[in-house]
């Protein structure tokens, strides 16, 4: 036989109450209820676990040990249970590098707004599907391509693509820069979470790249002189760096942004998301 929750429950409930008569009490069955239901625990451990006299009833070296895995176990249960009864009342969205940008407060304030009852938390989480595969986020921010056949996603807005310059690099100057005067660059890249790879230059002038895994270090690297790198529109918003400017690529696509969510079981709020981006998006597209 195995052991079920309920046998655990009613061991606790014994160890707690201190007697069978309380413990059936406490569970709101009979005390009859509670010694079978003993009884079937300690055939399925095949060890004694109380001792019980006319006055008391005290566990016994093998009921200490399974006491203190059943208390781990029925709070472990118990945390899974809030969890997922919490779950419609929070909305985490992972994102890797940026946020929405520009859009982000906003973004925040008409969620709060529209919906209270909904707690928004935004989760930095630097991995190809922003926390959604880790399960550390319901929803994510990408720029990329989900491929993964676990989730589905929809783009929700456009973003210009921006080249990042040490502040004292000659095409700093510029307001705008080309494809091709970047060419001859080495670019820092995130190949896991990034938008920018040497396919965006013809086969014959690709640049060179090196890898990067983390934001602070791109910035820290570009702002000395020693790479180049490209990134979408709302890093330029979420990291301004002293020494570092960017400019946008005039002859580079715009970097698609998507929500992402698990095909199978997407949070309640994923289409009013959906909808309120789009609209955060399309309605800055129209002022510019």
């Amino acid at each position: 036989m195995d052991v079920e929750l309920r046998h655990l429950r009613c061991l606790v409930a014994i160890a707690d109450e201190g007697t069978f008569t309380d413990a059936a009490l406490a569970l709101g069955v009979s005390q009859a209820a509670v010694s079978r239901t003993l009884a079937a625990l300690e055939d399925a451990l095949g060890t004694r676990l109380l001792r019980r006299t006319s006055r008391s009833v005290t566990p016994t070296g093998a009921g200490q040990r399974v006491l203190a895995h059943a208390r781990r176990v029925l709070a472990e249960v118990d945390d899974l249970v809030r969890e997922a009864a919490q779950g419609a009342q929070r909305l985490r969205i992972g994102y890797a590098w940026a946020a929405l940008g520009r859009h982000t407060l906003a973004f925040q304030r008409r969620w709060s707004a529209a919906h209270p009852a909904t707690e928004l938390q935004l989760v930095r989480v630097n991995s190809a599907t922003a926390g959604l595969a880790e399960g550390s986020s319901d929803l994510a921010v990408v720029r990329r391509t989900v491929d993964d056949r676990r989730f589905d996603s929809a783009v929700v807005g456009l973003e210009r693509r921006l080249c990042a310059l040490a502040a004292d690099d000659p095409l700093a100057r510029r307001r705008s820069v080309r494809l091709a005067d970047l060419s001859g660059r080495t670019f820092l890249v995130d190949r896991r979470t990034g938008t920018t790879t040497p396919e965006l230059w013809p086969a014959e002038s690709r640049p060179a790249t090196e890898d990067t895994h983390d934001v602070d270090d791109w910035l820290t690297v570009i702002a000395a002189g020693r790479r180049v790198g490209m990134t979408a529109e709302s890093t330029a918003h979420q990291y301004r760096r002293p020494g570092v400017v960017y400019r946008p690529v005039r002859d580079a696509a715009p970097v698609a942004v998507r929500l992402a969510w698990w095909r199978d079981d997407p949070h309640p709020a994923t289409a009013r998301v959906v909808e309120l981006l789009t609209d955060l998006y399309r309605d800055a597209d129209r002022r510019a």
